[in-house]
């Protein structure tokens, strides 16, 4: 007998593990196991189907929960939104409220139900009372609210802290600078207001502090420079007022510092002395009202390897201690008042990706030492004082460059004979606002890996040259404001030519170019967002193709010679924002499909040849009657009422 009962045992643990797993562990403590089933209640909806699977009282079994195997109390809870097995990756949510019977969890160390996008509710005040023994506490990406509690202070074994993406308000709570082992704090995205606490400084293993996209003001804390073991640091997107505190040089591990688009004012501060801030990596200033000359100190900060101080107010020179950022790869400094010439220095960053410097007062002319920069993939030095006159022969030979935005920067002559043949191939060139005469050459075809060319605002003449329809990778095309004339069916072959196509941007404007003998052909371009023809010398009508453009936001063809009636396919472009094709000679009733343009925020048919009833109902009658006037047979809302 007791054979046979050994042999139905072990039959059951070869083939039924999940029932021997369930009657050989004991039931779980009985008030963990109340606070679980009320958890649990207050979720109408779990997607992911693991609340159900919760049934009985052998809790330590349940999905997302872990139990002490010596006591069997519930020490983790596990129920992340976002699932990955190797069979499947997916986003889950649960509907409903966070219970506050997780209070009954005294020996929780780990709750982590961050990314349930729908859960709600509060954190309960009681929250440091109870918990004591929590470690993790990751509520991100959920639909929380309410304060931080005051009494999560006395969590002081808590070493992360994630309550990112929710909808949290009031304040930080001062008790948070208690937390004494705690190492990363993401308060970010959301709706935290008033001063950050002094206490802050108290987090003396706080490794990373984000509090981004919030509505914090005040002042950065002075001693905040006290936090010796923190390594990243993200102030962005609030109302902070002062100056950096100089005792930021005091954060001697930090390696990213963030402080971008708050209300800073001041002069950058820091660094002092030789030494400080030895890891700081990535240092992000950007969108403030930081004022004063950038400190030649900066070269003291010898593992930057990512520096913004983009759009504020900074002026002066850039110091000559940049050439000592060795590792530096990224350095924008657009958007400020910055003058005088770039430092010959800057040829020693040997590790430079990407310079920004434009929109500022940079005279020239550039440093030859530039010509050193083996591994610059992106320059751009649009809108300064500079006078190139022609770009460098050195500038087009550096042997990484892909993209090169010298807009505004005083280029004359003919177009740029040194760009022929660039090691690198190109992908973006902007050569806008300058003073370019003369014909685009038939070799820009041979740029065939280029996405962005933008050449308006120049003095460009003739056709534009068959081989722009070599270019099957361009997305972008910008000529406008030029005395380019010809046929634009070319460019649009670009769609025709290649499988699918990559043409998202065209303007054409402010030229002189014509329709072919049947019309526009614009072909199926379903990919173009932004189509601008406006004030050329195109005749007959739009093509009956234009509402296959299922992309499309964005038509002008206003100030032209179009005849013929509005295409009715036109209300087919469903995507369709703006649509403007004034000053034209289009003829008969605007089609009633128009009404289908739901997304329609901005039209102007004015000064044609429309006539007849506007079709009744949004979004047509919501325009205001400028959109319509100059039409002298047109009537209904919001022009007057058409006579019987």
């Amino acid at each position: 007998m007791a054979y046979q009962l050994m042999f139905i045992l072990l039959t059951f643990s070869i083939f039924y593990p999940e029932f021997v797993k369930s009657i050989s562990s004991p039931p779980c403590n009985s008030n963990d196991l109340t606070a679980l089933h009320k958890f649990k209640a207050a979720i109408s909806l779990d997607t992911s189907g693991r609340l159900q699977k919760w049934v009985g009282r052998r809790c330590c079994d349940w999905e997302g929960i872990v139990c002490k195997n010596t006591t069997y109390r519930v020490t983790e809870i596990n129920l992340p939104g976002l699932i990955s097995t190797e069979d499947f990756i997916g986003q889950t949510k649960m509907e409903g409220v966070l219970s506050p019977s997780i209070m009954r969890l005294t020996s929780l160390e780990v709750l982590d139900l961050g990314g349930l996008v729908s859960l709600s509710g509060n954190i309960p005040k009681s929250v440091g009372f109870h918990l004591v023994n929590l470690t993790k506490l990751n509520l991100f990406g959920n639909n929380l609210s309410g304060p931080i509690p005051e009494s999560i202070g006395k969590l002081i074994k808590l070493e992360e802290i994630q309550l990112q993406e929710n909808r949290f308000l009031a304040s930080i709570p001062s008790s948070i600078g208690s937390l004494r082992n705690l190492q990363r704090l993401f308060l970010y995205s959301n709706r935290l207001s008033g001063f950050m606490p002094d206490t802050i400084s108290n987090l003396v293993n706080l490794v990373t502090l984000d509090l981004h996209d919030n509505a914090l003001d005040g002042l950065i804390p002075e001693k905040i420079g006290a936090l010796s073991s923190l390594k990243a640091l993200d102030l962005s997107n609030n109302r902070l007022t002062g100056a950096i505190p100089a005792s930021v040089n005091n954060l001697t591990a930090i390696s990213t510092a963030y402080f971008d688009t708050n209300f800073l004012q001041g002069q950058i501060p820091f660094p002092v002395n030789p030494g400080d801030m030895p890891s700081l990596g990535f240092l992000r200033l950007q969108n403030n009202q930081l004022t004063g000359n950038i400190p030649s100190t900066f070269g003291y900060l010898s593992s930057l390897r990512r520096l913004s101080l983009a759009n504020n107010k900074l002026e002066g020179p850039l110091p000559s201690s940049f050439g000592d950022l060795s590792k530096l790869s990224e350095l924008y400094l657009d958007g400020n008042r910055l003058s005088e010439t770039i430092p010959e220095s800057i040829g020693k960053l040997s590790n430079l990706i990407l310079l920004n410097l434009s929109h500022n007062f940079i005279q020239g002319p550039l440093p030859q030492e530039m010509s050193t920069l083996n591994n610059l993939q992106i320059l751009d030095l649009s809108f300064n004082l500079l006078t190139l006159q022609s770009i460098p022969k050195w500038l087009a030979e550096l042997p990484s460059l892909s993209r090169i935005l010298l807009a505004g920067c005083r280029i004359q002559g003919e177009f740029p004979e040194v760009l022929r043949a660039t090691p690198s191939a190109l992908q973006e060139l902007d050569l806008s606002d300058n003073s370019l005469t003369g014909s685009i050459p038939a070799w820009v075809g041979k740029l065939t890996e280029l996405y962005s060319l933008n050449l308006s605002r120049n003095s460009l003449i003739s056709d534009i040259p068959d081989t722009i329809t070599n270019l099957h990778d361009l997305g972008i095309i910008d000529l406008h404001s030029n005395n380019l004339t010809g046929s634009v069916e070319k460019v649009f072959e670009l769609e025709t030519r290649f499988s699918g196509g990559s043409l998202t941007y065209v303007d054409l404007s402010d030229n002189s170019f014509s329709s072919g003998h049947e019309g526009i052909g614009i072909g199926s371009q379903t990919g173009i967002q932004l189509l601008n023809l406006s004030n050329n010398l195109l005749k007959n009508g739009l093509p009956t193709s234009i509402g296959k453009m299922g992309s499309l936001k964005t038509l002008d063809f206003s100030s032209n010679q179009l005849t013929s009636a509005l295409p009715e396919s036109l209300g087919d472009a469903s995507l369709l924002e703006i649509l403007k094709l004034q000053r034209n000679h289009f003829n008969g009733n605007i089609p009633n499909g128009y009404l289908k343009l739901k997304k329609l925020r901005e039209l102007d048919l004015s000064d044609n040849l429309l006539k007849g009833q506007i079709p009744i109902g949004k979004p047509l009658s919501g325009f205001p009657s400028s959109s319509y006037s100059g039409n002298r047979d047109l009537c209904g809302k919001p022009l007057p009422p058409c006579k019987i």
